[in-house]
């Protein structure tokens, strides 16, 4: 089994959205991702619009090397809903003032219309598991806030 770092340790208690890789039923490795409440409803939208969003929503870290087989499961434990959507490149996401000029990825235009994009939701308090990754490389973001990215490779 591993030992928790202090780092990991602080990151496991301060995340409120937060990526479980399971390797082993023994074994947990957590990733964290976005910093509690402290960016306003009004601020994210100009951060965002500037090109500059808040660096605390932020999947972290950027890429995580998994083996096949390994199962990822995201547990949402802040104040709003997410999505971890499998997009080609990453882009834009379905709220086109969030996007910073860029283009709205495919799999995210439909928003939680399209059947796809809404089981990848992750409203607060619940999870998503992933599993079933082909051996590759797989980039996630959220279709909410999509500077929220991150890459999975798979070997």
């Amino acid at each position: 089994m591993r030992f928790l770092t202090t780092r990991l340790l602080l990151t496991l208690l301060i995340a409120p959205l937060t990526l479980w890789l399971v390797p082993a039923p023994a074994a947990l490795v957590a990733l964290a991702f976005v910093t509690p409440f402290a960016t306003k409803f009004a601020d994210l939208f100009a951060e965002a619009a500037a090109g500059h969003p808040d660096p605390g929503w932020d999947f972290e870290p950027d890429k995580v090397t998994i083996s096949r087989g390994t199962p990822l499961v995201v547990v949402n434990q802040g104040g709003e809903p997410h999505t971890f959507t499998e997009v080609a490149r990453f882009g834009g996401g379905f709220i086109p003032p969030l996007n910073g000029g860029q283009a709205t990825a495919p799999e995210c235009a439909g928003g939680f219309k399209d059947v796809a994009v809404a089981r990848t939701r992750i409203l607060q308090g619940s999870q998503l598991q992933v599993t079933g990754l082909s051996t590759g490389e797989h980039r996630f973001e959220c279709c909410i806030h999509p500077w929220m990215r991150v890459t999975v490779d798979v070997e």
